[in-house]
């Protein structure tokens, strides 16, 4: 490091002293707190989306938002020139760097580190860092911290692109690193004409007498950015009537009482929802729309929902691509490309045991991670086609590169040889499926729009897409501990490794309850074990959560469960 790089970061840095008492941590959602005390964190991700930008050679994105969470609060995540989240191998030095004491611990540790990456801190090279926030108050204050940080480092410069989702984003990031073009406008081009594509290519033998499927379609959007967005995307958008509620123009609060984390996990009808949406088609994003869920207001007289959650959207993804490879299997014997891609679903212990029963029993290939949308992205990226979600309504599909370059010559040689047949449509919709989803990371909006693709296209209510299967009764627990270090877990968080013996306890339980299943593992954030149950009734599922928080609280509880 020179001098003059090193008096820019002392002096930049002192502007931006950490708060007293706070310590961060890196996480999946990148570094969350009240907004009121992220100031030096933001400066300091600055830092670090500027040196990941000099090490790569490529555009790295910085993402200013906290999602789900209340609008008090606010977040920060670093997007890698995949369009992926930050390489896990980088997460210490984001904690060491965010809680670093001083500005001269800060620059001591850019040092050493800079010195293990061999990155020249010199100015000789040049990188850029694309920025952009959500919709929050904070947002404005916090992206200039962030882009002080970002300058701080020299060669290096932060491309504001103002108010943007958060796959959005990514999705730039993505595909400008591919050397393609990524503007705004681009990704609403991208989605509403592979939407199009997909509609355009329905099944030969189907007349479309649309007696089930409906193209009236209510969206709340949160009360946050994805809102916004969508009232761009719909005015591109044919064959679908959208509502959108909770945009973020009226009086409502950011995630207050609306918003996919809200309806996933409550259950209920969302504010801006009400009787005159009774039995219509219903989805709702998160604050940051990275989320998707859906539901239907089943009366006028309850405020509860039936839910169709991540697991269902998968499974209906899942539906869709199997159909198409199947129809390419039984293509004519004229083409002489080979196009065998191996498909893989990823779900967490957290996804309902019913989908994964489902799943199987279509013939699926259905792997386990740990909890955490970076150890499904990866564990997803290990096939040609991987499909994964989260229950609470984050996920996508993944098609690898080789996947891709196969799939367009084999595209042009069906259009040669068999055009407008059923396996040359299959080969055109899983192309414009690769160009729909976000292969970045989930994104609600393009999610959206496949999902309404795939429903148009099997002509389903979302009636019959919800009995798909019955989802088995759950509860969830959390029980407070000295130290949640204490409990160990493996196979993908589904079995106890250590304090021995907790284990075998709790599968004596499980053995007492029809179809149950239930597992532990510790928060990553609070000195709390999470209990997950699941039975045959609801009743056997809360009765198995209690039963094993109370084996919790025996083993190293402080005897308080919730």
């Amino acid at each position: 490091m020179d001098d003059n790089q090193r008096d820019l970061l002392l002096k930049e840095s002192d502007r931006f002293p950490p708060p007293q008492g706070v310590r961060l941590s890196y996480g999946t959602a990148g570094f969350r707190e009240d907004a009121s005390v992220l100031l030096s964190t933001m400066y300091r991700v600055g830092i670090l989306a500027a040196l990941r930008a000099l090490k790569t050679g490529k555009l790295i994105g910085l993402m200013i938002t906290a999602s789900h969470n209340k609008v008090s609060d606010n977040g920060v995540k670093v997007a890698d020139p995949s369009g992926g989240m930050l390489t896990q191998d980088w997460e210490p030095f984001a904690n060491a760097l965010a809680n670093a004491s001083s500005s001269e611990d800060l620059v001591q540790l850019i040092i050493e580190f800079a010195e293990k990456e061999n990155i020249l801190l010199d100015g000789s090279k040049s990188a850029q860092v694309l920025v952009a926030r959500d919709t929050r108050p904070s947002g404005e204050v916090l992206l200039d911290a962030a882009k002080h940080g970002i300058a701080s480092i020299i060669g290096v410069v932060a491309h504001d692109l103002g108010i943007l989702t958060t796959p959005q984003l990514h999705w730039m990031v993505h595909v400008r690193n591919k050397g393609l073009k990524g503007s705004e406008l681009d990704y609403f081009h991208e989605l509403s004409s592979s939407f199009r594509c997909l509609l355009n290519s329905k099944p030969n033998n189907s007349e479309l007498k649309l007696k089930d499927w409906d193209n009236q379609l209510v969206v709340d959007g949160a009360n946050g950015v994805g809102g916004q967005k969508l009232e761009i995307l719909k005015e591109m958008l044919n064959g679908l009537a959208i509502e959108i509620r909770n945009s973020g123009k009226g009086e409502g609060v950011l995630n207050e009482g609306v918003g996919a984390d809200f309806v996933q996990k409550e259950k209920i009808v969302p504010l801006g929802i009400g009787s005159q949406d009774v039995g219509i088609r219903c989805a709702s994003f998160d604050g940051d729309a990275d989320r998707l869920v859906y539901f239907t207001v089943p009366s006028e007289s309850s405020n509860r929902i039936n839910l169709v959650d991540g697991d269902k959207i998968l499974s209906l993804f899942a539906i869709f691509i199997k159909e198409q490879l199947t129809i390419l299997a039984a293509r004519t014997k004229a083409t002489k490309i080979d196009f065998q891609p191996t498909l893989g679903v990823v779900q967490t212990a957290y996804a309902n045991g019913a989908s994964t029963q489902y799943l199987k029993e279509l013939g699926l290939e259905v792997v386990f991670t740990p909890t955490g949308v970076k150890y499904l992205h990866e564990k997803a990226a290990d096939y040609d086609i991987g499909i994964y979600f989260e229950a609470n309504g984050h996920g996508t599909i993944l098609f690898s590169d080789n996947c891709i370059s196969v799939l367009q010559p084999l595209c042009w040689e069906l259009s040669d040889v068999s055009a407008g047949s059923e396996s040359h449509k299959a080969a055109l919709r899983l192309l414009a499926v690769t160009r729909l989803i976000n292969q970045a990371v989930g994104d609600a909006l393009s999610g959206l729009l496949l999902v309404e693709a795939i429903l148009q296209h099997r002509n389903w209510s979302i009636h019959k897409w919800s009995e798909l299967y019955q989802d088995l009764p759950s509860r969830q627990l959390k029980v407070k501990v000295v130290d949640r270090t204490a409990v160990e877990t493996s196979n993908a968080e589904t079995e106890v490794v250590k304090p021995p013996g907790l284990q075998e306890a709790i599968n004596s339980e499980i053995a007492k309850y029809p179809q149950g299943r239930c597992f532990i593992r510790p928060s990553g954030t609070e000195d709390v074990i999470r209990v997950y149950a699941e039975a045959s009734t609801q009743e056997a599922a809360d009765d198995l959560a209690t039963s094993v928080a109370k084996l919790v609280d025996q083993f190293l509880g402080v005897g308080s469960s919730n």
